[in-house]
């Protein structure tokens, strides 16, 4: 018996994560995959191009449910979901990341009898699997909403892939059973070192009129920092005098475009390169040009810390902390002052060459591996 897996994913973030996973399960002859696109980002800059750059196929089923409050859009990804489950009677669904597709689905799979039970080694199934990837990260700020999605998914996950080793020491912090806990390395660094060389072929600097290692790269998508002019303005404020004296090239993403416009907010093309979203393999190019990144991302960390690239994080916290003691990042906080302060000391510090544990390319590997010995049994009769 093939073992079907659903592997969601919704948003932007979750694409990176999610194509050396397809790849590793279909490269093992017991599993059955299949994409399910929420349409969480259904902007053509933050979703399609991705899946050319990624080379993932069409995803199988696309829910196309689109932009909403965070309870509109959970509630429909929800709705939706429900009959994808009643149509594939899967064994596993896996999630990754901490978006509202994350949790939407992780909810209705937890819930969901399935017309036969199956066996595994967890003992007979009478709901799907739930997995959950990037298990664990915790940035202790409930009020960023996937701070939330992430708490909530791993309480409802049977089984927890981490990447970070915070994760372990979070997950047995609450109460989570170790055994349903492994430690895998992180997926998205297996889509940025398969991808680098292609990236590295780009002329997205020449595009853009920048020279290796003369600019910065800005990134802000965050609600805190963008949607309230009294957060947004002070922050490009501190950005343009670093602007000043190091070129700042900035991909706006449409919500923080949305709100500069309305706000009445523009920069001055003489300090700063402001373009549209750009793909992976470019935004991977500037990335690894650039002399130092400014963001409010939390993969961006984690693409920083392995191209060896200074990394500022305009946050007050982060749920990666490994960036931090293993790779390049500095959290500076949203205060003028600390932004700066924190841009001064990147700037003049030496680039640690550390990685964390498994951040190697073979994450998903080991993912599909695990996979495997979970479902036994099942696996060696469909080899």
């Amino acid at each position: 018996m093939l073992i079907k897996i659903l592997c969601v994913a919704g948003a932007r973030p979750n694409f990176m994560k999610i194509a050396p996973i397809l790849r590793s399960l279909a490269a093992r002859p017991a599993f059955a995959p299949r994409l399910v696109h929420t349409g969480q980002h259904y902007d053509q800059r933050l979703s399609k191009i991705f899946f050319e750059d990624l080379g993932i196929p069409r995803p199988d089923i696309e829910l196309e449910v689109g932009s909403g409050s965070h309870a509109a859009q959970t509630a429909e990804i929800m709705r939706r979901f429900e009959s994808v489950l009643q149509a594939e009677q899967p064994h596993a669904v896996l999630v990754v990341g901490d978006v509202n597709s994350t949790i939407a689905c992780a909810l209705v799979t937890s819930k969901f009898m399935l017309a036969a039970p199956f066996r595994c080694s967890l003992g007979v199934r009478r709901r799907p699997l739930m997995i959950h990837v990037e298990a664990g990260l915790r940035s202790f700020d409930d009020d960023m909403p996937e701070e939330v999605n992430r708490k909530l998914t791993d309480a409802i996950s049977e089984l927890l892939f981490v990447s970070d080793p915070a994760g372990l020491t979070n997950l047995a912090n609450e109460g989570v059973d170790g055994g349903r806990v492994i430690f895998v390395g992180n997926v998205m660094i297996d889509t940025l070192l398969a991808a680098r060389e292609r990236a590295m072929q780009s002329t997205v600097l020449e595009t853009l009129g920048v020279q290796p290692g003369a600019y910065g790269l800005v990134t802000l998508h965050r609600p805190s920092n963008v949607d309230d002019p009294a957060t947004l303005a002070p922050l490009l404020e501190v950005l343009d005098r670093i602007a000043s004296t190091l070129r700042l090239v900035f991909p706006v993403h449409p919500r923080t475009r949305a709100r500069m416009t309305a706000h009445g907010i523009a920069l001055d093309p003489r300090r700063w390169v402001v373009t549209d979203p750009v793909g992976y393999l470019d935004f991977i190019k500037l990335t690894s040009s650039a002399r130092i990144v400014l963001t409010d991302s939390g993969g961006i960390q984690e693409e920083t810390t392995v191209l060896g690239v200074p990394c500022v994080t305009i946050r007050e916290n982060t749920e990666r902390p490994c960036t931090i003691h293993e790779g390049t990042n500095l959290l500076a906080g949203t205060s003028p002052g600390g932004i700066r302060a924190a841009f001064d000391k990147a700037m003049a510090a030496t680039v640690s060459e550390r990685r964390p544990k498994f951040w190697d390319g073979h994450a998903a590997e080991r993912i599909a591996d695990q996979m495997l010995q979970v479902f036994g049994e099942m696996a060696r009769g469909s080899a």
